[in-house]
């Protein structure tokens, strides 16, 4: 089997249906009994979820307790991030460096190969469906609480006109109170006016609670909060990964970059728990028999397995073991194999590793 690169591959997909999850390439007489596919290369994506909590304290906290019987008022204005949780999956992108062409004989009963959009091997001669890995954002998504109205649009007149800061705090309060005894008049059905139906109910009910937590917040100020996701990917080279700073988290900034001292680690470590060590020396004869197996044949991936954690703030968030293509090995199928005409062999792939899964005779 030869190799072939990016380029040979884009002309063989340029004619394939472009709006499914996988592609059939048939090895016909003119693309040379060739379909050209691509193996994976493992990726590594980190998701942080956190909350963001902005804290704004009321114009009038000092006389929460006097007023309303708040004893803990918010007194400074302050945002605090915080992570919730931390996960680690594995996915996969083309390397671009193990592209090859399987080769059919100009005899063999229509064989065909099922791609990925990407050119990821996924079967020979079977149909096979692959769910693509969802891609990680490097934006964060963010999710606001709903904010209340302005207080100051429910002030009366005589509250805007008083003449010291005490003087309103005590006409706000009172003005509180008597949404309340509203509220619980027509609760009751004690009130002059009720309202006449119950969509009317409901809209007065909605109106007074609004209008009392925004003149509330004036003394025991407000919180909001808001989530936030982020991913970052990681693609190891062959080597293990130690206490690699992925990014920084910081209390008061939220997410930040790995350089930025601002913000605490979060850090992965990858063992390869299956190191191969040094390949044997081969003589001449064996390096050449070596060499023509891979140039002939079907090549494909076997992964290694490797150890991942992932630690935040003194704690480990991940720790499992994973699958690593980079880890591993490649082997190879002998095109011998595919020369039945009456019981054509098929083989299917995990696509996300470009390992066989079955192989079916």
């Amino acid at each position: 089997m030869k190799r072939y690169y990016i380029g040979l591959l884009s002309l063989l997909l340029a004619g394939a249906l472009p709006a499914q999850n996988t592609v059939k390439m048939s090895a016909v007489k003119s693309n040379d009994f060739g379909v050209s596919y691509t193996l994976p290369k493992t990726t590594i994506v980190i998701k942080a979820d956190a909350t963001k909590t902005t804290r704004k304290a009321g114009d009038f906290y000092e006389y929460a307790e006097r007023y309303l019987n708040i004893s803990n008022p918010i007194t400074q204005d302050e945002t605090i991030y915080t992570i919730n949780a931390l996960t680690a999956t594995t996915g996969a992108v083309p390397d671009k460096e193990k592209s090859y062409l399987v080769e059919f004989r100009s005899g063999t009963t229509a064989p065909f190969v099922t791609l990925t959009k990407d050119g990821l091997i996924c079967a020979i001669n079977a149909d096979a469906q692959f769910s693509p890995v969802e891609q990680a954002a490097n934006t964060a998504a963010e999710e606001a609480a709903k904010a209340l109205p302005n207080p100051n649009s429910f002030l009366s007149e005589e509250t805007l006109r008083a003449g010291s800061k005490a003087k309103q705090a005590e006409l706000i309060s009172k003005q509180i109170f008597l949404l309340r005894e509203t509220r619980n008049n027509i609760l009751t059905g004690e009130a002059d006016n009720m309202p006449p139906d119950g969509n009317a109910y409901k809209l007065v009910m909605e109106r007074l609670d609004l209008q009392e937590k925004a003149l509330t917040s004036m003394f025991s100020g407000n919180e909001s909060v808001e989530s936030l996701s982020k991913s970052y990917t990681v693609i190891p080279t062959t080597k293990d990964i130690s206490n690699q700073i992925v990014f920084r988290f910081s209390k008061k900034l939220g997410f930040v970059e790995s350089e930025n001292m601002a913000g605490a680690p979060v850090t992965l470590t990858l063992i390869n728990k299956e190191p191969a060590g040094e390949p044997p020396v081969l003589s001449p004869k064996d390096q050449k028999a070596w060499d023509d197996k891979f140039a002939k044949g079907i090549i494909y991936n076997i992964p290694a397995k490797a150890s991942m954690k992932v630690d935040f703030d003194n704690k480990t968030w991940v720790n499992k073991e994973i699958d690593v293509v980079q880890y591993g090995k490649q082997e190879v199928l002998i095109p011998k194999m595919f020369e039945n005409n009456k019981q054509p062999v098929k083989v299917i792939f995990f696509p996300e590793m470009g390992a066989i899964k079955q192989i079916i005779q």
